[in-house]
């Protein structure tokens, strides 16, 4: 098997030409080769090469490419060329690991560099013309959909307990049926083991995990084996993430991780904190997650224009679109679809309207600074939102004096 090089205009950039011809004897590998294989976009261009961090650092210097030493002692050096990225390590061999780090020690043997790989798919080399170098396998694995580590199970998870959550992901995003059951019989003994990683690394895992096209399957059998429980505390609600992605898929939307992580948690502020905290999210996310489960007011598929517009106003298109999914996915199967698209719809053409009066206007009617001012403001736009808009700023002048007048 070999990849066509004129059908992945990556392989072909001038970008990549430039950095593969400066580099010499070099590789692409993991996922480039494993999604070009497929057919599959390929977002991030890795390289192998048979040399030193410190040489490739000087032939990357040599044809005046910008060279940035991002994990020296890991071997990692990252390319940049024309505003695009390259990562570039060099061929590896485990010295020591304990589950979460690795030493590492340098070769020249493309198959050593292979054998410490996590799995066979992530294991194959595409030189540049398209050549496939498989050392174990890959490509008959990844035609099968078989997800299968790189040599024995237990040994490969007890090098980086990570792997356990990659086994998951990756069978979401590749696999066809069962899951291979010497893998998955190692995950499982040793789900204790991801208590010991970081938040950070186990929230990209199962970020990507629930961006697959449909993760239910594969968080099943998480469950069915206590994986899911040693990261995911609460009563999780699959058959809503089911249903969110099926909405996904119908309507073409981009598969959002943080949403689908709402969708499969139970609706508790505590469980959101408890989550985004283990996660270690960023403040961003943990926000957005709180608001999610939080219990606000759920939003009705029928939920009037008015009514709609109101709300876009006071929580923004963004948190509206959040809720109508989640809702959407609470729903039978099947009901109102269009009503929840028209919803969609709103948000996504928004525009938000300028309140046209500010404190400097109240306090120039005779409101004196301080805590009243914002009070009556707050009632003004209030009042002017409950009209769906309609007061012009001569409408919200004389509604400020009406209001002035009976304080008075």
């Amino acid at each position: 098997m070999k990849i066509d090089p004129a059908l992945h205009p990556w392989m072909t950039s001038p970008e990549t030409v430039q950095v593969m011809t400066a580099l010499g004897d070099a590789r692409f590998v993991g996922g480039a080769v494993r999604n070009a294989m497929l057919g599959a976009p390929v977002a991030d261009v890795d390289i192998a090469v048979p040399m030193r961090p410190e040489e490739v650092l000087a032939r990357l210097k040599s044809h005046e490419i910008r060279a940035i030493p991002t994990g020296l002692e890991h071997g990692t050096v990252t390319a940049l060329v024309a505003g695009k990225l390259f990562e570039i390590t060099s061929l590896r061999r485990d010295v020591e690991t304990d589950g979460r780090h690795a030493v590492i020690g340098f070769t020249e043997d493309w198959s050593e560099d292979a054998a410490r790989r996590d799995f066979t798919i992530n294991a194959m080399y595409a030189a540049l013309d398209g050549e496939i170098f498989d050392y174990a396998t890959g490509i008959e694995d990844l035609i099968a959909g078989r997800v299968r580590f790189m040599g024995d199970a237990k040994t490969r998870i007890a090098e980086d307990n990570l792997r356990i959550l990659r086994l998951f992901r990756f069978h979401a995003w590749y696999g066809k049926g069962e899951i291979d059951a010497d893998a998955l019989r190692a995950a499982a003994e040793a789900k204790d083991k991801l208590k010991t990683l970081s938040g950070e690394r186990v929230a990209k895992e199962l970020l990507r995990l629930l961006e697959a096209g449909n993760p239910a399957p594969v968080l099943r059998v998480m469950a069915a084996t206590g994986v899911l429980s040693e990261i995911l505390p609460g009563a999780l609600q699959l058959p809503r993430l089911e249903r969110l992605a099926e909405i996904d898929a119908d309507n073409f939307h981009a598969r959002d991780g943080i949403l689908r992580l709402a969708a499969l948690l139970p609706d508790d502020a505590g469980v959101a904190s408890q989550v985004a905290d283990g996660l270690r999210l960023s403040n961003a996310e943990r926000a957005r997650l709180a608001a999610l489960l939080g219990g606000e007011t759920k939003i009705g598929s029928r939920l009037a224009v008015k009514e709609a517009r109101a709300l876009l106003y006071r929580i923004g298109p963004h948190r509206f679109r959040d809720r109508i999914m989640l809702q959407w996915a609470a729903a039978p199967r099947g009901a109102n679809a269009i009503q929840w698209r028209m919803l969609l719809t709103m948000a996504e053409n928004w525009q938000q309207p300028r309140f046209p009066l500010t404190g400097r206007d109240v306090m120039a009617a005779g409101i004196p600074e301080g805590p009243e001012v914002g009070k009556v403001l707050s009632s003004l736009e209030n009042w002017w939102v409950d009209g769906d808009f309609a007061a012009g700023e001569g409408a919200l002048r004389d509604r400020l004096a009406a209001i002035i007048a009976g304080r008075t």
